[in-house]
C-alpha cells in the first residue's frame, strides 16, 4: 500500500470550505429502545432465550435504574443532540440497524430479530437524521414485507437510505445528499458476508434485499468504482459505508485493509464508513482518505447483559469528519467519546473517556495515526 497521506492543513480558512460529516455505528432503535418509545410494536420474540423486547427493558432497569415510560423521541440521543447543534454537520449518516415495521414475518432459522414501530420513526427525525444505511444483518430480519415497509416509512419521514431496496438497481444506487451551494454528499453501502449477512439476502433483479458483497477482492473494489465513475460529479463527496467483519475483537484483517487501499487508490472513496463490530476499532488515513474500520455501537438495548466487557461496548464516539470537496482529502477528524447509558447516549465519564483514549492511541497508532485529547473540550483529535 501507498505511503500514509500527508498530515492535512488546518487552518480556519481551509476548513470554511469543507464538508463535515457525523457518522456513528450501528443504531439499533428496535427490541428494547422500541418498547420505550410512545407506540411500541408488538413485544413478542423469537429468540431462544428470550421471548419479549420487555425483557430487555427489564435488564437495564436492573442495571441503571427505572425509566419514566414512555419517554420521548428525542430520548435515546440523550446528550448527543447538543453536541450536534453545536457542530452542525452538514449530513447526519448512520447505520440503522433494524427494520421499521409491524410485520409478524420474521425471518425463520435466525434468533435475533430487530424491529421499530413506523409510529417512532420520529425517534429519528428527532436527531436530524438524513441518510440510514441499511446494509446490515438485520434489515431483513421481518422479511420481505419488513424491508418494503421500512423503505418506505423512511423515504416518507424524507430520511434517504443506501445499501438496500426494492431491487438490485435500487439496492445499488447512492444516497444522495445535496448541501447547498457546497456541492453533493453520495453514500453507497455494502453488507459484507464476513459480517455475517446471509447470500440469500442480497437483492436482485426482482428480489429486494440487501447492497450485498460476496467478498474483499480488488474485482469488488473495482465494480464499486465503476459504479462510482459513473454517477460522481465535480466537487462530490463518497462515503462507502461497509458493514464487515466480526462482532468482537480489535484486530484489522489484511483483507479489509487491502479492500480499503483498493476502493481509495480507485478513488471510489473519500470517506470509508465501517461497522459492525459492537465496540470501537482503528482508524487510518490511507493517502489522505479516513477509513474507519470500526464505528462500534452507538445506541443499543444491550444494558445489563455481561460477557463482553473487556471491549466497553458501553463506550461510543460520534465521529466529525472534515473533507474538501475539490479533491476529497481530510482536513481535519474530530471525535466525541459518549456513553450509553439508561437506553440513551450521554456523555462518557471521566474513566470511560480515558479507556477510549487509550484504545485509540493503540489501535490508530496501529496504521502511524496520532490522537490528541482536548479536556476542556472533550474531543479526540487525529493527527497524521
Amino acid at each position: 500500500m501507498p505511503p500514509i497521506g500527508e498530515r492535512a492543513l488546518e487552518d480556519t480558512e481551509a476548513r470554511t470550505h469543507t464538508l463535515c460529516l457525523f457518522l456513528c455505528g450501528d443504531v439499533m432503535t428496535g427490541r428494547g429502545i422500541d418498547q420505550i418509545l410512545p407506540h411500541p410494536v408488538a413485544p413478542h420474540l423469537f429468540e431462544p432465550y428470550v421471548r419479549s423486547a420487555q425483557e430487555y427493558v427489564k435488564l437495564a432497569e436492573r442495571a441503571t435504574g427505572k425509566l419514566r415510560l414512555p419517554v420521548d423521541y428525542a430520548y435515546p440521543w440523550g446528550d448527543a443532540l447538543a453536541v450536534l447543534a453545536q457542530r452542525h454537520p452538514h449530513a447526519r449518516i448512520v447505520n440503522l440497524e433494524t427494520a421499521v415495521t409491524a410485520s409478524d414475518a420474521h425471518w425463520r432459522g435466525k434468533s435475533i430479530h430487530y424491529r421499530m414501530h413506523p409510529a417512532n420513526l420520529a425517534c429519528l427525525s428527532a436527531a436530524g437524521i438524513d441518510c440510514c444505511v441499511l446494509a446490515n444483518n438485520h434489515v431483513l430480519d421481518w422479511g420481505h414485507t419488513g424491508l418494503s415497509e421500512t423503505l418506505e416509512s423512511l423515504h416518507d419521514a424524507a430520511i434517504r437510505t443506501a445499501g438496500a431496496g426494492r431491487h438490485a438497481q435500487e439496492a445499488s444506487a447512492p444516497a444522495i445528499i445535496d448541501i447547498a451551494g457546497q456541492g453533493r454528499i453520495l453514500v453507497y453501502a455494502y453488507a459484507s458476508a464476513t459480517a455475517g449477512v446471509p447470500e440469500e439476502w442480497a437483492a436482485a433483479a426482482r428480489r429486494g434485499g440487501v447492497n450485498w458483497l460476496a467478498d474483499l477482492s480488488a474485482k469488488s473494489a473495482g465494480a464499486i468504482a465503476r459504479l462510482v465513475d459513473h454517477a460522481r460529479q465535480p466537487g462530490d463527496v463518497v462515503v462507502i459505508s461497509l458493514h464487515w467483519g466480526g462482532n468482537w475483537g480489535f484486530d484489522v484483517s489484511r483483507a479489509e485493509r487491502a479492500f480499503a487501499g483498493h476502493l481509495i487508490d480507485a478513488g471510489a472513496a473519500d470517506v470509508i464508513h465501517g461497522h459492525s463490530s459492537h465496540h470501537i476499532r482503528g482508524i487510518e488515513v490511507y493517502r489522505g482518505k479516513p477509513v474507519l474500520y470500526g464505528c462500534g455501537d452507538f445506541l443499543n438495548d444491550y444494558e445489563g447483559i455481561t460477557g463482553n466487557e473487556s471491549y466497553r461496548p458501553d463506550l461510543t464516539l460520534m465521529y466529525f469528519p472534515e473533507v474538501d470537496p475539490t479533491g476529497g482529502a481530510l482536513v481535519a477528524l474530530t471525535a466525541v467519546p459518549m456513553q450509553i447509558r439508561h437506553l440513551r447516549v450521554g456523555h462518557a465519564p471521566d474513566e470511560g473517556v480515558s479507556w477510549l483514549y487509550a484504545t485509540l492511541q493503540r489501535e490508530c497508532g496501529r496504521f502511524g495515526v496520532d490522537v490528541e485529547r482536548d479536556t476542556r473540550m472533550n474531543t479526540f483529535t487525529l493527527r497524521w
